[in-house]
């Protein structure tokens, strides 16, 4: 995984174009710029902050690499950058004496490096460190008018005459790598990611944007304890040694990792896991294609503000696959392969959680890019089912499935992580779907006495999964879009005649607040012997009321013949599949009612 996460860094940082911070370089979550003139006199601060919906937050800008390990009360400060206690030396911590601590560390810090960068950018900046003193800050224009931003945290880089951003200056780059080529002091082995001799890093990169993360001090790979740590640890403690990695390889995963993070229109959310996911190329197609097939709501979202910007192409070809597959067609991207995308292009998909302060990693698949979009096509054909109201989603994303199975009346909204995981790999795989989601729908209909059309989309979709797994094809005749009229599952039959009195019912008590489904739809489902014989009873009385009696005697008719109770009564219980059949053709036999040609306009 680190191998092609450093591969991915090498990609982008090879482009012209790329932003993806060098060598050296870091990213870091920046509010203001301190302004200054040559003299070092503080002339103003400017906001760099950039409008996130509705709301503004700091800027992700790249700047010299952060440092990292600064853990309880360690005074580590940065090059060019950082908070109020390191650029300014005061903070509202309530230790002054820490504050400025680290103020005069940042200050010896700093000079050092720029003193050889001999430019006046750098000479500003001296001058204004070698005079600013931490005592007066508050009274300061400039810093009292910002001192609420300031006070929560607020990073900052330092600007010359309110254009240039010194730390972008290129003699002052300079300067910062031959610092940093001169400051390693750590062991030389081989890198276990690039096979090469080099210095080992002792401390791994943070990572930064990953889902109920603590964002500064989460970390992918961690040792803090001598147990963990080499095998000599004892003669002279060393993180990082028991799995040497380079400070290169280091940089360079870290860096990939937190601009996929960073990147909030190819990164998907599901429960506490952050999917991440990229393709060997600078292309974002590949990327846009695989965002909007997990999460196709973005294809039917009228908010514009919401809605991601994403390429044309992309767009366009995940709604012409989709469109097919809602009507119960195959889909056929070939023509789009040939023109737009490479389908052998290697991809890579990384699901994560946070672990207190290390990362769980919960699955890193990788595969050909043709090869993961065929299994995500296969997915929703066996998600396909009629739609039951005209707002619903033509097709079902992976976060919907997965709210399906969370309670509507509970306050705890979490899904199961290890749900989410199982879910991703039979998409991504062409996997079974893991048979909890299959039991926890079901719990979910006899909780609600309902099911609507996304619960019936994924009880179709796990039971042709499985169907197809075992070779047993005794249930896909109804495994379908729509009502099979003719099948003679009994299973299936249960569950259309269940509709069919529940709409005799209404048809003959409009004004009903509460059916037959209300009580009974769980017992039904389960123990039919037990139910039906009562539900039938009551049918006959509902039918003496109904305007449409002799179409609804008809309907019966036809489906008792098909269950032919007299010969084989009703079941005393229902297996697990077989309820799952059972919701289908309730669910199919309701939807025909509504949308059939027997409507009630013909019903005679």
């Amino acid at each position: 995984m680190l191998q092609d996460l450093v591969r991915y860094y090498e990609i982008l940082a090879a482009d012209e174009n790329s932003t993806i911070p060098k060598r050296g370089y870091g990213t870091a979550n920046i509010s203001f710029s301190l302004n200054i003139d040559d003299d070092g006199n503080l002339l103003n601060i400017t906001s760099c902050k950039t409008v996130a919906g509705k709301k503004t937050v700091a800027k992700l800008m790249t700047v010299p690499e952060p440092v990292t390990g600064r853990a309880g009360t360690k005074v580590l400060p940065d090059f060019l950058f950082g908070n109020s206690s390191y650029v300014l030396g005061f903070d509202n911590k309530g230790k002054p004496d820490r504050a400025k601590a680290c103020f005069e560390s940042f200050r010896k810090h700093n000079i050092l490096i720029l003193r050889n960068a001999q430019c006046r950018e750098a000479d500003a900046v001296i001058k204004f460190l070698e005079k600013w003193d931490p005592e007066k800050a508050l009274d300061n224009p400039a810093i009292s008018e910002n001192i609420e931003e300031i006070y929560k945290g607020a990073n900052f880089i330092f600007r010359y005459e309110g254009k240039t951003d010194v730390h972008n200056v290129p003699a002052v780059k300079q300067a910062w790598m031959e610092y940093k080529n001169k400051s390693s002091n750590n062991p030389v082995r081989q890198c276990l990611v690039t096979g090469k001799l080099a210095p080992i890093a002792i401390l791994h990169p943070d990572i930064k944007g990953l889902y109920k993360g603590e964002s500064a001090k989460i970390k992918l790979v961690s040792y803090n304890k001598l147990a963990f740590e080499s095998y000599n640890a004892l003669k002279k403690p060393r993180q990082g040694l028991n799995g040497p990695v380079s400070e290169y390889a280091t940089f360079a995963y870290g860096t990939a990792i937190n601009a996929l993070l960073a990147d909030e229109s190819h990164k998907i959310i599901l429960g506490d896991t952050t999917v991440i996911f990229w393709a060997e190329t600078t292309a974002s197609v590949y990327q846009d294609m695989f965002s909007l097939f997990l999460d196709c709501s973005q294809l039917y979202s009228k908010d514009n503000e919401k809605k991601t910007v994403r390429s044309a192409t992309a767009e366009r070809m995940v709604k012409t696959v989709l469109a097919k597959i809602a009507q119960g067609k195959t889909a056929d991207v070939e023509e789009f392969y040939k023109n737009a995308i490479d389908r052998n292009i290697r991809f890579y998909v990384l699901g994560m959680s946070p672990n207190a302060a290390r990362i769980s990693v919960r699955f890193y698949l990788k595969g050909t890019f043709g090869s993961f979009v065929e299994k995500i096509e296969k997915h929703y054909e066996d998600l396909a089912i009629q739609k039951q109201f005209d707002n619903d989603m033509p097709s079902v994303p992976v976060w919907k499935i997965l709210g399906e199975t969370l309670s509507k009346t509970s306050d705890d909204k979490s899904v199961s992580t290890y749900l989410s995981a199982s879910l991703m790999r039979a998409i991504l795989l062409g996997e079974d779907y893991p048979n909890s989601l299959y039991q926890t729908i079901l719990l979910r209909i006899r909780a609600e006495q309902d099911i609507n059309y996304y619960k019936a989309s994924v009880i179709k979709a796990c039971l042709l999964r499985k169907a197809r797994k075992t070779g047993n094809d005794v249930y896909k005749e109804v495994l379908t879009l729509s009502l099979n009229e003719n099948s003679k599952i009994t299973a299936y039959n249960l569950g259309r005649l269940f509709a069919v009195l529940e709409r005799v019912q209404k048809d003959a008590n409009p004004d009903i607040k509460s059916t037959i489904r209300d009580k009974y739809f769980s017992s039904a489902s389960t123990t039919p012997a037990s139910t039906f014989p009562t539900l039938l009873a009551l049918a006959q009385h509902h039918i003496s009321k109904s305007e449409y009696s002799n179409y609804f005697d008809r309907m019966i008719g036809e489906i008792m013949d098909k269950l032919n109770v007299d010969d084989d009564p009703f079941p005393k219980n229902l297996s697990l599949e077989e309820q799952g059949i059972f919701y289908l053709g309730f669910y199919h036999q309701r939807n025909q009612f509504y949308k059939g040609k027997n409507s009630e306009s013909n019903q005679n």
